[in-house]
């Protein structure tokens, strides 16, 4: 596990663990665990089954109200739960299998699986109607923050078509020195780089903006993935398992809606939670993710599936030992709402 992982996780956790726990005994508060507290990893359209859930009252009508908060990163995410200023999280599994191999106590698990696949896409400063990973070779692609899961699946795509990463004229050069909520500023600002990759409703609106074209879709190339899930302690799952449940409850009415109303009326949803958008925005964007088949039709994150992300991981060098699928996830609330169905 590399050093940063350690001081960005773990210290960076323990330090606002100790002021969290002072806060909360100082101010004497008992928590309404019906009001979760959620981070999101980003704000993508990608998370289309949360959004719904949140503005259609699905959560609501399960008694429960969500905060959701924007993390702006999976390891800040991470932070956010082992800190206890969230009690569920959005975001990539990698973050949980990076926590768990640091042997950390009341460790997260993931308890729910939201989407697929990888979500992003690959843009152009050009229009490349036939474009294909060749047209990569030589050039300088964005592709997100080292050790995070967008970037690792670009370098698994790359490196599974036979393409070398590195400088040159025969290399594919991936950069993941960039933030990942400053990708597109960053893409835009440097004439000298020509792709980065990104998710909906930013790769819409660079397009719509006539700064960019959509060229490819990583969730095409990259096949099923457990890309992004929701993840929360064990002692949450253990003491709060009715609320968990609720929660899935509710995102899985969500689901179920995106794939019967209509493009219109889910976009229409959607608005609500992409403020700046408009509703051509975001039936684009769902038009995208359902011909890929974005999102779960069950939350239960598969062994095979699983299997799929430690190859990407190790790959891309981030481990050296594969985790124990049964170590990080825990099917058994999705398991039962689908029983249950």
């Amino acid at each position: 596990m590399k050093i940063w992982k350690k001081i960005g996780i773990i210290s960076l956790a323990f330090l606002m663990l100790c002021s969290t726990a002072i806060m909360a005994v100082g101010c004497g508060n008992t928590k309404d665990w019906n009001k979760i507290e959620l981070n999101e990893v980003t704000h993508s359209i990608f998370y289309a089954p949360l959004y719904v859930a949140i503005n259609n009252d699905y959560f609501k009508d399960e008694g429960l109200s969500v905060s959701l908060t924007n993390g702006g990163g999976s390891d800040t995410s991470m932070s956010a739960l082992l800190t206890g200023s969230a009690d569920i999280i959005l975001a990539g599994p990698e973050t949980v299998v990076y926590t768990n191999q640091e042997g950390v106590s009341d460790a997260p698990v993931v308890f729910g699986q939201l989407t697929t696949c990888d979500g992003s896409f690959i843009v152009s400063k050009e229009d490349e109607p036939n474009f294909t990973l060749a047209d990569l070779v030589g050039e300088t692609i964005i592709g997100g923050r080292n050790g995070g899961l967008p970037a690792m699946t670009l370098e698994y795509i790359i490196k599974q078509n036979g393409y070398q990463i590195g400088q040159g004229t025969d290399k594919i050069n991936l950069r993941t020195d960039v933030a990942f909520n400053l990708t597109a500023s960053v893409w835009d600002g440097d004439a000298s780089i020509k792709y980065c990759t990104l998710f909906e409703p930013t790769a819409t609106s660079i397009e719509n903006q006539g700064k960019g074209h959509i060229v490819a879709s990583l969730g095409k190339l990259s096949g099923s993935i457990p890309y992004t899930c929701f993840a929360a302690k064990e002692s949450y799952l253990r003491n709060h398992g009715d609320v968990a449940e609720k929660f899935l409850k509710a995102v899985s009415k969500a689901y179920d809606f995106i794939n019967t109303a209509s493009v219109d009326a889910v976009a229409a949803a959607l608005l609500p939670s992409f403020e700046g958008n408009t509703l051509d925005d975001m039936k684009a964007a769902v038009v995208s993710y359902k011909a890929i088949n974005a999102w779960s039709n069950d939350m239960i994150l598969t062994e095979a599936s699983f299997n799929n992300l430690m190859n990407v991981m190790l790959s891309a060098g981030v481990i050296t030992e594969r985790s124990n699928w049964a170590d990080i996830v825990d099917n058994t609330i999705a398991t039962k709402l689908k029983n249950d169905a």
